[in-house]
């Protein structure tokens, strides 16, 4: 009687057993200890990056620190136009007041000496401006030297094959623009990399002069005459008339 109980109970526990195995063979059921397998999923990629070069120059540490370095220099530079344009101005007042009292031909060696020493101070304050604006630019090279490995770096890791200057772009999808990330990287890496400066000052205090031919005629054949051009920084005479002391 129990062995007939027994297998009454196997055959009632063999239907539910055998719907269990089909729904788990149709994949609507899982069996037991296993899960549905695990695929990594893959982050889009473009091809192509874009980057603002101009904003990850000045926006990077390295950048801020050589923007605020020429900023002062070209402020220190223009106050020294300023005053020794002053300086001149006076000058070239006190010799128009003399001339009535003087020999003709002591003012002419004044006003001589007076027009070789403004042209001499404009091709001095010329030069500074020269060698700022090429300390600016050898700044700036050295800073993309220092970054083209972190560029590329950063290009390899996005599975890139280039990154374009975006001004070269007629259009682009936001998520393509790398310039936050790579000012990131940047920052990272180099700092404000004084290292990577070119040495000395920002303007030389004796910067290499240009040819007196290559200035602009300061008008008069007498070198008697003092032109509006000849003042540092484009500066005229108080008297409004653009005269020099010798007219």
């Amino acid at each position: 009687m129990r062995g007939r109980a027994l297998i009454l109970a196997a055959l009632a526990a063999a239907p539910a057993q055998a719907q269990q195995g089909e729904l788990g063979a149709s994949g609507l059921v899982p069996a037991q200890g296993r899960g549905f397998p695990e695929f990594p999923v893959a982050r889009p990629q473009a091809p192509v990056l874009t980057l603002d070069q101009e904003r990850l120059f000045a926006q990077s540490q390295f950048g801020q620190r050589v923007l605020a370095e020429i900023d002062a220099a070209s402020k220190e530079l223009a106050a020294e136009n300023r005053e020794i344009e002053a300086e001149l101005l006076a000058e070239e007042r006190e010799l128009t007041e003399l001339r009535a009292e003087l020999p003709a031909d002591e003012f002419q060696a004044r006003a001589q000496a007076f027009d070789d020493r403004a042209v001499g101070f404009r091709r001095q304050q010329d030069a500074k401006a020269r060698a700022l604006q090429g300390r600016d630019e050898a700044e700036r090279a050295a800073f993309f030297r220092a970054v083209s490995p972190i560029l590329s770096d950063l290009v390899a890791e996005l599975g890139a094959v280039a990154i374009l200057d975006d001004r070269a772009v007629l259009f682009a999808a936001p998520a393509i623009d790398v310039t936050d990330r790579a000012i990131a990287r940047v920052d990272a890496r180099i700092g404000a990399g004084e290292a990577l400066s070119p040495e000395g000052p920002m303007v030389p205090e004796n910067p290499a002069l240009e040819p007196a031919s290559d200035l602009p005629d300061a008008g008069g054949d007498s070198g008697d005459t003092v032109g509006p051009g000849l003042l540092p920084g484009g500066g005229q005479p108080e008297n409004g008339e653009g005269q020099g002391a010798g007219d």
